[in-house]
């Protein structure tokens, strides 16, 4: 540095802003003027000034003398802890295989069942008459069991049978014929149930006729007839089962054209004993629809046309009235036919079966009977009061559902088995 240059001020006076004597300035004498640089001569560059320590930085000056700055011992570094030891992990326990269970042994196949005994004729007509049977007998041990016989034991009697729809007549038949010869006596039980069995069977012998078919008419014509809910198809069906086991060739006519029930009903039978069926469309001309299976049955030689026709109340007289066109339409092809008119009658609905015969008489020509459902009813009696007051064959009856339950009727075997007696020897 030269003498005549300003000494900076010390760190300290710049601190505490205090002022440094300033050097007396030299002798204008002693100052030699500096050179002036020729241009030609070329000027060295500067040195670059070093960079200014930290406090020079701060302050704007450089700092005369480092301070001195106490050391700081580093930290020591830490010591390496040991890595934990990872916990042992436990894997679930690997269950072993299933063993597999032995197969179960087959079960042995179910025997076959015991060929079931097939029930008599005797036997189902007892079972399906026992709630008739039931209710007479039952009445009748009551009221004779040490009693003597007299006018009030007779009325009681008459009102039993009447009960059964045995009719007032029958009734009054019977009372009279355990009366003779009784009075004031001791009657048993069992005498006046053979009683009634005798007088039933004296009614009921003369109706009991087999239906029977003329080989020299073919086809014999049997026009099906009956209110709604009779049994009517159901029966006509049966009928076809026991002419096909008889040999005989069938067609079967759905003519009830009202239920497109009835028709189907009609055709399961004749795939069941291979009876051709003739049938139309749901509200199809009953007449016209019998005409042409008439026409069809002389066209095959047919032995058997069995025409079913729409049920329907006998007090409706336009349904009754197309009954009776059927009837007409048929005897166009052959006078003779229907050669036979059956009316099927439900035992269940009592009484009213004689206005049915009645009116279904008048109309088709009523040329015998078929009672079904005798096992639903105690009112089997009403077969006898039909017999006693129309005298018209009685050609079957039935005590269930099956084809066997359906039987030519027997006016011995009823009669006793609604006195609740054993079959007859």
């Amino acid at each position: 540095m030269s003498e005549n240059e300003p000494k900076k001020r010390g760190f300290f006076s710049r601190l505490f802003g205090l002022e440094e004597e300033q050097p007396k300035p030299a002798p204008e004498s002693q100052v030699e003027p500096s050179p002036e640089p020729d241009a030609a001569t070329e000027v060295p560059p500067e040195a670059e000034p070093e960079a200014p320590t930290a406090p020079d930085v701060l302050m704007g000056e450089a700092a005369p003398l480092p301070i001195a700055m106490p050391e700081v011992e580093p930290e020591p570094e830490p010591e390496a802890q040991p890595e934990p030891e990872p916990e042992p992990v436990f894997a679930a326990p690997v269950p072993p295989p299933p063993v597999p269970e032995p197969p179960a042994p087959e079960p042995p196949a179910p025997a076959a069942p015991a060929a079931q005994p097939k029930r008599s004729w005797w036997r189902r007509l007892t079972e399906g008459l026992s709630r008739t049977s039931s209710a007479l007998t039952t009445g009748i041990a009551e009221l004779f069991t040490k009693r003597k016989l007299d006018a009030g034991t007779l009325e009681d009697l008459e009102d039993i049978l009447i009960q059964a729809d045995l009719g007032l007549a029958t009734s009054a038949r019977i009372a009279k014929a355990v009366g003779e010869g009784r009075y004031d006596k001791q009657i048993e039980p069992e005498e006046v149930k053979a009683i009634l069995a005798r007088e039933v069977e004296s009614i009921l012998a003369p109706v009991a006729l087999p239906l029977s078919v003329d080989a020299t008419k073919k086809p014999f014509v049997i026009l099906m007839v009956g209110v709604n809910g009779s049994g009517k198809t159901t029966t006509i069906g049966k009928l076809a089962a026991k002419f096909r086991a008889e040999g005989k060739s069938v067609m079967l006519a759905a003519g009830d054209t009202f239920r497109a029930a009835a028709i189907e009903q009609l055709k399961v039978w004749g795939e069941r004993t291979g009876a051709e069926v003739v049938s139309g469309q749901q509200g199809a001309d009953a007449s016209g629809l019998a005409y042409e299976a008439l026409q069809k049955a002389r066209a095959n030689g047919t032995d058997i046309l069995l025409v079913d026709t729409a049920g329907r109340l006998q007090n409706k007289t336009g349904l009754m009235e197309e009954l009776a066109k059927v009837v007409r339409v048929i005897r166009k092809l052959d006078p003779e036919a229907p050669h036979a008119a059956l009316l099927v009658l439900d035992a269940t609905v009592g009484q009213n079966a004689l206005s049915q015969v009645e009116a279904f008489q008048e109309t088709a020509g009523i040329t015998g009977l078929v009672m079904t459902k005798l096992d639903g009813t105690a009112r089997g009696g009403i077969l006898v009061a039909l017999a006693a007051k129309f005298g018209l064959p009685v050609h079957f009856i039935g005590v269930g559902e099956s084809v066997e339950d359906l039987e030519p009727f027997s006016a011995r075997d009823f009669a006793r088995a609604v006195a609740g007696l054993g079959e007859a020897a």
